[in-house]
């Protein structure tokens, strides 16, 4: 039956009053998270939502089913947010270089505290708040695949069809803006004297991008004690916590009042 199927078991068989429901249910809550993130602004997030739904529910005809049906969805928020939001005046055309990006001449580095749950609770709120204040500064051509792919969960190849990017550049952009909110949390943890590292830096850069690269696949490489240096270990236990902290601002729940006006502006459309 049509009605068992979930989000993801769409295909574009279904009748767009059962299949698009479906997917307000189960992707309404990331939606407005990741519209949040890409608007900064409550009310143009929950904007965006019901544009992308309603041109969800208009063009669900066009969906042949070749990609995920929520691929689909965020492919249409991602443009639509493209058009809403143009360049910003002043808004910088790329981010630091990746010598302004890593401690590497650094004394004392920010390090993640271990051991004190009172404590780390308390850097992990200030954190969440210093992640997403990084994030809304991105330049938007970072800050869309990092959303996209941190936040909302979708793999680098999908990121690339969503913004129309070869996967080489999406990681390019994702590698860059991972590192830009690494150092934004940075600068709220306590500083900490760390010895230089023992390699030299093109090693240390060679253990990033292998780091960076096992963040594409979604996976958490675990690099042997032995072969990563104490500051290469704190940059990435940062980086670890920063995306984490990312994957937390992606939760919510759809609230009631507007899953109630989508679900009437469907009635109203059909």
């Amino acid at each position: 039956m049509v009605s068992a199927k979930t989000a993801d078991q769409l295909d574009g068989s279904e009748p767009r009053d059962i299949a698009v429901p479906l997917l307000v249910e189960a992707y309404g809550g990331r939606l407005l998270s990741l519209s949040r993130r890409l608007c900064g602004n409550a009310d143009e997030a929950e904007d965006l939502v019901q544009e992308t739904f309603l041109q969800a529910f208009r063009k669900w005809d066009q969906f042949e089913g070749r990609a995920k049906a929520s691929t689909w969805l965020f492919t249409i928020a991602s443009r639509l947010c493209q058009r809403m939001h143009r360049k910003r005046v002043g808004e910088p055309d790329r981010t630091e270089s990746l010598e302004q990006l890593l401690p590497f001449g650094e004394e004392r580095i920010g390090v993640v505290p271990r051991g004190n749950d009172v404590l780390e609770a308390q850097f992990r709120r200030e954190g969440r708040e210093r992640v997403e204040k990084a994030i809304a500064e991105l330049p938007a051509d970072f800050r869309m695949p990092l959303v996209l792919k941190e936040l909302v969960g979708i793999s680098v190849n999908d990121v690339g069809a969503i913004l129309e990017l070869n996967p080489a550049t999406v990681k390019t952009r994702l590698h860059r803006a991972r590192l830009r909110v690494r150092k934004a949390l940075e600068e709220t943890l306590p500083r900490e004297a760390v010895p230089q590292p023992v390699y030299s830096r093109q090693i240390c850069l060679d253990l990033l991008q292998a780091k960076q690269e096992s963040l594409d696949l979604g996976t958490q490489f675990e690099f042997p004690d032995q072969l990563v240096c104490d500051r290469c270990a704190e940059v990435f236990a940062t980086m670890d916590l920063s995306l984490d902290l990312c994957r937390e601002l992606a939760k919510g729940e759809l609230p009631g009042e507007l899953r109630e006006t989508l679900l009437a502006s469907f009635a109203a459309e059909a």
